[in-house]
């Protein structure tokens, strides 16, 4: 009796196993049928080509791709020729906004601001909630999509470039990179196997459409940014 009960589960489970590879055979030759037709030209026939190809050289130099790629974004770009012009600027806009409390992050940059007798910048705070803006450096550009490269290492790194309603960034003529791996490599260079434990990178001011599809700025970060490109220390 358990010979025959066994030989029927056998026989069971073989015959399921017929009637699967029956269909999926079926399905198969479907799509063989189908395979046979007329193939469909391909949507995107330069997808496999190098990115390179695609992001071509423009031929201008970083710098200007940087400012052209972040003024399309909505961001405000002021070419510095040296610090001094930097902290002239700063001050200019500063008065021109009426602003009443100015922070800065950068601890270099804030020495040469008290260095010049010039008081309207104090150190930021993260219980300054109330500033309008906030100045901070950056650990590169990237030309081609007209970015900001920030961490975690740089002082306040993850609150100053975001909690503030005008997000300044200064930087350097040698911090600007053609494209976006190039700013990583920066950074592994810079940092070696202990890479920042975030590494934002911000494009234009803070936006959003979520609500009925309408474009706010401002709404998860800052709603202005400003990019000051020195070409040289003083």
């Amino acid at each position: 009796m358990l010979i025959l009960i066994h030989c029927f589960f056998y026989f069971c489970t073989q015959l399921q196993t017929f009637k699967t590879s029956k269909a999926r055979e079926n399905i198969l030759s479907k799509i063989r049928k189908g395979l046979g037709g007329e193939p469909l030209p391909m949507p995107f026939p330069d997808a496999e080509k190098e990115t390179g190809a695609i992001y071509a050289d423009s031929g201008f130099a970083p710098e200007e791709m940087f400012a052209e790629a972040f003024i399309k974004l909505g961001g405000k770009f002021i070419f510095c020729e040296n610090e001094q012009e930097l902290l002239d600027n700063i001050n200019v806009l500063y008065e021109n906004r009426g602003w009443k409390q100015l922070l800065c992050s950068d601890e270099r940059l804030l020495k040469k601001f008290h260095n010049h007798k010039i008081d309207i910048v104090t150190a930021a705070d993260p219980k300054a909630e109330a500033a309008d803006a906030c100045i901070t450096g950056c650990e590169a550009l990237v030309a081609r999509t007209g970015s900001i490269l920030l961490s975690s290492r740089q002082n306040m790194g993850r609150v100053a470039p975001v909690y503030y309603p005008v997000h300044i960034v200064f930087a350097y003529a040698n911090q600007v990179m053609r494209d976006i791996e190039d700013g990583l490599a920066a950074l592994k260079k810079k940092y070696g196997n202990d890479l920042p434990s975030m590494i934002n990178l911000t494009t234009g001011p803070s936006r959003t459409a979520d609500i009925e599809k309408t474009l706010v700025v401002g709404v998860h970060g800052p709603g202005e940014v400003f990019c000051f490109l020195i070409n040289a220390e003083i």
